[in-house]
């Protein structure tokens, strides 16, 4: 069959070149090759040139074969494709407006893709931002149909880049020492805070380290990178198309890192999918650094592979250039230290890589074994050495004290921790004990295990919206 199709468009009139030995069917010059392409997208017409060798095409950097269309005027060669490429565009993947270069101007830097990480060549077409000094490839920006949309001015207006904070006082330096964040009731201060690290960031639930702003009248926290990201943001990787906009005690499950959380997030109007702020933090253009590993490390949506933290098998990752390390969203955002009752210090995460600890082959909470080649969190002072799950548990990331919505129960429930077994759970009869719902109202005796509804009402959910 196909060898009937190939005979087929062998046989009829074609145009040929005898000196050349070059020939081109019929339709393909008719129906789809102009002579001259003219496009308001550039300044100068482009003309057909055929070829018998293949070419690199100077708007998009991809080779071509056979028929080009040239501009003379600027001594640039493209595909019939790429003449009508759109010169200004508006895109998912980048806050400010993208344009099309066919060279790179002198004073840009920048030569990596800001979404492939593959080297951008400066002697041919690419989309850029003069405001952050990066590029894109145009395949890369261009290849979702539903990520960008055409700008037809260049002055025409860019994602709304509403602040999250009011500044009330700044230091000499400029810098904000007193803001009104509009997630919170209260003035925030920028730290040092006196009373201690043991506190989480009420955006993204990781350990409160320097610079942050902290609440004096109340128990609240921000780093400084949360507290500042805008209410509405693209989310790179994401196919949702409009902004997404930032939102607050919720209880969801992060569409990227699968982790259930009711910290900070970034919510899609439509699909009403969400996005922890550690993921979006880390999905933020640019290299990311990690714990014990000296080379950046960068997101690529398409890895399949086995993490070096958990060695589970991820798709997407961020790995390393320079060698095989990887690290899948989860094991990325893991706290650097943790609290656990088995032990009254700080446990630090440990990489798999770190000799010393290579004794210790169990878990001194569930006395199970610990593959050393696992990260695990560590006490040097007491040489106590756990798995990551066994101390973080499966929710890590929500908030004590806050209200779980999305219940079949009339009353606000909220989220407690019972240390010692307490009242039969509502739902399976067991006694409640570690993290629970238990009725705000005190007259209601009603409680239940975590686990007995968030995995049924968040599931449920996704599924209907699947």
């Amino acid at each position: 069959e196909t060898n009937r199709k190939t005979d087929r468009r062998r046989i009829g009139f074609v145009y040929g070149c005898s000196p050349c030995k070059f020939a081109v069917h019929i339709e393909c010059v008719s129906a789809s090759l102009d002579l001259v392409v003219e496009d308001k997208s550039h300044e100068h017409p482009f003309s057909l040139f055929t070829r018998r060798s293949s070419f690199i095409c100077d708007a998009c950097g991809m080779e071509g074969s056979y028929a080009s269309y040239i501009c003379c005027t600027c001594n640039i060669m493209v595909h019939k494709k790429c003449t009508s490429l759109p010169r200004i565009i508006k895109s998912k993947w980048h806050d400010h407006r993208l344009f099309h270069i066919y060279f790179f101007p002198d004073e840009f830097t920048s030569s990596d893709c800001m979404i492939c990480h593959d080297e951008v060549d400066p002697e041919h077409g690419s989309y850029c931002c003069s405001h952050c000094n990066i590029t894109f490839h145009v395949r890369c920006v261009t290849e979702d149909k539903r990520s960008y949309s055409i700008a037809s001015l260049e002055n025409e207006d860019e994602m709304p880049n509403e602040s999250s904070i009011i500044v009330i006082e700044s230091n000499d330096i400029g810098e904000a020492t007193k803001i009104k964040h509009f997630k919170h009731m209260h003035n925030l201060m920028l730290g040092p805070f006196d009373g201690g690290y043991e506190n989480n960031c009420d955006g993204c639930m990781l350990p409160i380290s320097d610079p942050f702003y902290y609440c004096s009248e109340c128990v609240f926290f921000l780093h400084k990178a949360c507290a500042e990201l805008p209410k509405m943001k693209n989310v790179w990787h994401e196919l949702c198309r409009e902004p997404l906009a930032l939102i607050s005690d919720k209880v969801f499950e992060c569409a990227k890192c699968r982790h259930i959380s009711n910290t900070f997030a970034y919510e899609c109007s439509e699909c009403e999918s969400k996005r922890c702020l550690r993921c979006v933090i880390a999905l933020t253009p640019g290299a990311r650094t990690s714990l014990r590993h000296e080379h950046p490390l960068f997101f690529y949506k398409d890895y399949h592979g086995r993490c070096d933290a958990c060695g589970n098998l991820t798709l997407g990752a961020f790995c390393c250039k320079d060698c095989n390390f990887v690290l899948h969203f989860g094991c990325f955002s893991l706290p650097i230290t943790a609290h656990h009752k088995c032990d009254e210090h700080l446990l630090s995460l440990t990489a798999h890589n770190d000799n010393k600890y290579l004794e210790s082959h169990y878990c001194d909470i569930c006395e199970e074994s610990r593959d050393t080649n696992r990260w695990f969190y560590h006490c040097a002072i007491c040489d106590t050495s756990v798995h990551v799950n066994c101390v973080l548990g499966k929710y890590p990331f929500l908030k004590l004290g806050s209200i779980f919505e999305k219940t079949d129960h009339p009353h606000p429930l909220t989220i407690v921790k019972k240390k010692y077994y307490y009242l039969d759970c509502n739902k399976c009869g067991k006694l409640c004990e570690d993290l629970s719902l238990e009725c705000s109202k005190l007259e209601c005796k009603y409680i239940v295990h975590l686990d007995c509804v968030v995995h049924y009402t968040l599931r449920c959910f996704l599924w209907w919206r699947m």
